[in-house]
């Protein structure tokens, strides 16, 4: 997934394998619930599309994310296939030029002069992601993980109409019925119940 910056401009395509995918998303606790081995077949999978060109020491990458993953739905825990199509537009920038938070923190608010430059390459500088670079090659790994994990959803669901899982004994209302008690009692509640109309 490293492009020398002398092939550049140049377009790639780079195929994400489930075991990319899969060490991408491992983090994720809506992933972790699904209780899959680190190598499944079935973690995800994809293809990106990206255009690079160097402006000075700038890199700038400009395409498409395009593949799926699979993670736990948040209601009923079950298998849910997420589609992702994202686009992709990022900077990268040699390591020692990177803006530093804490000597910007207390600088004044006139901009420096990697901002100035990316102002002048770009025009919608405050849309792009930066991301840093050592030597004389890009490596497209890292903002690839970014994005298959930003695509995802906080709480994804197998379906709008997912009824979960019963709280009481855990059983899937999807595909099952239980007889517990659809609103258990809160004890804080409990006097009320003695009071007549």
């Amino acid at each position: 997934m490293k492009v020398a910056l002398r092939d550049m401009p140049c377009q790639r395509r780079v195929e994400l394998s489930a075991a990319f995918v899969g060490q991408a998303v491992s983090g994720l606790p809506i992933r972790a619930a699904l209780e899959r081995p680190a190598e499944d077949p079935d973690a995800g999978g994809g293809a990106a599309e990206v255009d690079l060109y160097v402006e000075g020491d700038n890199v700038f990458a400009r395409g498409q994310l395009s593949g799926w993953v699979e993670v736990a739905c948040s209601r009923c825990v079950g298998p849910v296939r997420l589609a992702i199509d994202e686009p992709l537009r990022v900077t990268f920038m040699p390591v020692a030029r990177m803006p530093d938070a804490e000597s910007t923190e207390g600088a004044s608010s006139a901009p420096d002069q990697a901002e100035r430059e990316l102002g002048e390459a770009d025009a919608d500088a405050d849309d792009v992601d930066l991301f840093p670079y050592h030597g004389e090659e890009i490596d497209l790994a890292p903002l690839l993980r970014e994005q298959i994990i930003l695509a995802v959803p906080f709480a994804p669901l197998c379906r709008e109409s997912c009824q979960g899982l019963c709280p009481s004994c855990g059983i899937d209302r999807n595909t099952g019925t239980c007889t517990c008690d659809p609103t258990p009692a809160d004890p804080r509640w409990s006097a009320l119940k003695n009071l007549k109309p």
